[in-house]
């Protein structure tokens, strides 16, 4: 590593849209470096199965490569980010480590609503940005067009828009010299105290917790003890090395190199990302770091069978080593039995962490309905956040319920706006800008309720625009709503785990679907079932589930009708006992198709 000073280092990530080629791309950068065979894997920092079955980047991962320019080597440190909004957090963070950044653009698509988010990631940390369109092979590629959209919303000359194509390896070559040529390298200095700054970590089950960094100032080794300036805890360098792309000890990371380091850490939780690391009784500034990431969505997560919460509880203990931005807290439901109220950070994190339990642990789960963070203000002054729809208080108690706001950007074929724009104000939403990128495409912003948008919005806006409108969100403030608490009864009792919150206008609606729906998943038993919706103490929505009945007067061969009447009253009264005493078991199929009713 010391062959390469500061000068001839640059540290880039590639920022897009979900499906623009960032991991396509990624690939051909380390054939064409030599870092992997040609041909040798498909999507090759996508380690995960989940990524690869759905296509997506999940989990940012750097590599470093060795580019030969002009005669002299230089060491190329990659980041690849996710593309979809519920990561934005792994793009930031991963910006903080570079000097620049590839802004990639599917020549077919044009810019997404991912993509202008990214930008102005890159834009607000002062990154130089290298304009790459990609997929310029595709018969419906219209590389002027996107071209002159780049230019109109980001201010990019188009001649400086490299044309490449990431999977036949066309301009590939191209992008790595305008990487050297216009990313600067970083501006630490090698004289001055070594300073750290942890941007990822994950857990490995044999080493622990590895951490990756950029060396901001100075130089670390082996054997080196370093200090966390946020908590205070040292910890010895065991090994230190780069991704190339697998780890490679190098024994020392010099300054402006990016890498990985072991200490021999127990858990993610204690690697705050964002922290510096300096020497011991070597202290230094601390650098800017990163908010927390903020769960948007909760859900409660219970095992299909009761007896498997042990196991259930291992997987999530493992699974949260390397997703340390999921909130896990243990709950009872009456319902379900034991489980966990988990906070995630949107509905396809949330998607993706029950995919990864089932098919990594092995785990049979059922999440209930997903909410969002409610603010409430009761009448003796308290304010409390409100995570789980049991605990809503009662009306009477109520001042006023508060839900979370977000700036939604949603980008979109000029033909398709009218019908977008109805959607939002169905959500509930409020137009804030009317824009246009180029002829034919328009840009929109709104204020939507953040609970809409954890229900079908995404789907929904795909549907009105046939697959070709783009959502981009960013958290908002919180607004005052008529919003109550929905309860499902059976017999007169309620059904914690489908309780839910929603907005009085819709009450009515909702539980009449959740009745219709419970009806026809319940099986008939001896005594009549009464499902019932509930708000405000006042039944909403009604259905009933007649009871198997036996015909008593079948023997009965004329005679005086009072003896009807008497087997009637004897079955009648019977009935009445048995619904007092027998018990409806609703199947656990029921509740994961409930789930589906927003």
């Amino acid at each position: 590593m010391s062959d390469f000073p500061t000068d001839r280092i640059r540290n880039f990530s590639i920022i897009a849209h979900v499906d623009h080629g960032k991991s396509t791309l990624a690939d051909r950068l380390m054939e064409t470096t030599g870092a992997i065979e040609s041909g040798s894997n498909t999507q090759y920092l996508d380690k995960l199965q989940v990524e690869r079955e759905r296509g997506i980047t999940v989990k940012a991962q750097t590599v470093s490569l060795v580019y030969k320019h002009e005669g002299k080597n230089y060491l190329l440190n990659l980041i690849d980010t996710p593309g979809h909004v519920d990561f934005c957090y792994e793009v930031s963070r991963s910006l903080a480590a570079c000097q620049g950044a590839i802004l990639l653009v599917d020549a077919s698509q044009g810019i997404q609503a991912q993509t202008v988010a990214n930008f102005y990631l890159a834009f607000e940390q002062n990154l130089e940005v290298v304009p790459v369109i990609n997929k310029i092979d595709m018969p419906s590629a219209e590389p002027e067009r996107v071209a002159k959209e780049m230019q109109q919303a980001f201010d990019v000359d188009p001649d400086n828009c490299l044309l490449a194509s990431a999977k036949t390896g066309v301009g590939v070559e191209e992008i790595l010299k305008r990487v050297v040529e216009v990313v600067p390298p970083p501006k630490g200095s090698a004289s001055a105290p070594t300073r750290l700054f942890l941007f990822d970590a994950f857990h490995d089950e044999y080493r622990g917790v590895i951490c990756l960094v950029e060396v901001v100032d100075g130089k670390v080794s082996k054997g080196d003890k370093i200090v966390s300036a946020s908590s205070g805890e040292t910890y010895e360098v065991l090994e230190i090395g780069a991704m190339m792309p697998e780890p490679t000890e190098t024994g020392q990371l010099l300054t402006g190199q990016v890498g990985y380091m072991i200490t021999g850490m127990k858990t993610t939780r204690s690697a705050r990302i964002g922290d510096t690391w300096h020497l011991q009784r070597h202290p230094v500034e601390p650098l800017p770091g990163f908010k927390p990431a903020k769960a948007n969505v909760f859900a409660g997560l219970y095992p299909v069978n009761a007896d498997d919460f042990d196991q259930l509880h291992a997987a999530m203990d493992r699974l949260t080593l390397n997703d340390s931005s999921v909130t896990v807290r243990r709950e009872n439901s009456n319902a379900l039995g034991s489980g966990f109220r988990c906070g995630f950070l949107g509905m396809l994190h949330m998607d993706v962490f029950r995919q990864r339990l089932e098919q990594e642990y092995g785990a049979e789960i059922l999440l209930t309905t997903p909410t969002v963070p409610y603010i409430i203000e009761q009448e003796d002054g308290t304010i409390m956040s409100l995570e789980n729809p049991c605990d809503f208080p009662e009306s009477t108690k109520l001042v006023l319920v508060k839900e979370p706001i977000v700036a939604a950007m949603i980008v979109t074929p000029a033909s398709y706006v009218g019908k977008i724009m109805e959607l939002c104000q169905e959500k509930r939403g409020e137009m804030e800008e009317h824009s246009h990128l180029g002829s034919d495409r328009v840009m929109l912003k709104y204020k939507l309720p953040l609970s809409e948008l954890a229900a079908d919005f995404f789907n929904d806006l795909k549907s009105v625009s046939q697959g070709y409108a783009s959502l981009d969100y960013e958290e908002g403030d919180y607004s005052e709503a008529p919003l109550q608490k929905l309860d499902l009864l059976i017999n007169g009792e309620s059904i914690d785990a489908m309780a839910r919150i929603v907005h009085k206008e819709r009450a009515q609606a909702i539980g009449r679907a959740l009745c219709q729906k419970l009806r026809s998943l319940l099986d008939r038993q001896l005594f009549q079932i009464n499902i019932q919706a509930a708000a405000n103490n006042k039944i909403l929505a009604r259905e009933t589930i007649s009871a198997f009945r036996k015909d008593v007067t079948s023997k009965c061969y004329g005679g005086d009708v009072s003896r009807k009447r008497k087997l009637l009253e004897k079955q009648k009264e019977g009935k009445k006992k048995m619904r007092r005493m027998g018990m409806v078991n609703v199947p656990q199929e029921a509740f994961q198709d409930m789930m589906k009713i927003r």
